[in-house]
């Protein structure tokens, strides 16, 4: 199996998993979360729209767009370099994140989970396809989805803050429990999505020799300074 595939079989699995162990506790977690101390609940609303995708694209596709005129406009060889690595930047999160919006809303229609707004009147499992009703998009998560996405980056750029970066996106995770917006398997299955098209998307680039490149096991490593000066 390559790697793509194998990294597309673990983490569906481990998806799997975690929806299955979480999905009969997610009316208990989602009340108990949403009963924590109101200072909690309060600071989860402040954070938790971290993980809105919108501001993401917009902030992506501006710096591309920013470093798509300085690499055609510069005259000094080292900026033209500064604004070519920016641009492939840029154009990594802008396809990282798109494209895991893209499927995190196609999913929530094909779905169509009823949030924990409606848990009184539809339960905690109450499936409602094809309406395009936010109401009944719960699943997954789409903050929980584009913070995956946005860490999920992050960490394949910088793999020595890993931990960090996952702290980051779990923190935005569970803010979306406990404002009450998406159950527990939601958020899983959010997280995991859009950290699969962060290695994906990464996968692409290293096989076009962009901030990327394959190790020796295969799998995408970012690339040294000195060769990313180099890409065409």
């Amino acid at each position: 199996m390559n790697q793509p595939l194998a990294s597309t079989a673990w983490i569906f699995l481990t998806t799997l998993l975690l929806v299955l162990a979480f999905v009969p506790f997610d009316p208990q977690l989602s009340h108990w979360a949403q009963n924590l101390p109101d200072e909690i609940v309060e600071f989860n609303r402040e954070i938790t729209d971290i993980g809105s995708a919108a501001w993401m694209i917009y902030t992506s596709a501006l710096l591309l767009l920013v470093a798509f005129i300085v690499r055609r406009t510069a005259h000094q060889d080292a900026l033209r370099h500064k604004a070519r690595t920016a641009r492939n930047l840029s154009a990594y999160f802008l396809l990282t994140i798109g494209t895991a919006s893209t499927v995190v809303h196609g999913l929530k229609f094909l779905i169509g989970r009823a949030r924990p707004e409606l848990f009184a009147e539809y339960g905690a499992y109450s499936l409602t396809p094809f309406t395009s009703d936010r109401l009944f998009e719960s699943f997954p998560s789409g903050h929980s989805t584009a913070a995956g996405a946005l860490f999920g980056a992050f960490a394949m750029l910088m793999p020595q803050l890993r931990p960090v970066f996952l702290i980051l996106a779990l923190a935005i995770g569970v803010s979306r429990v406990i404002v009450g917006a998406h159950y527990p398997s939601d958020v899983a299955a959010g997280l995991l999505l859009g950290l699969w098209v962060a290695i994906m998307v990464a996968f692409v680039f290293a096989r076009q020799g962009w901030l990327f490149r394959l190790d020796a096991g295969g799998w995408p490593a970012p690339k040294r300074a000195t060769s990313q000066q180099k890409e065409k």
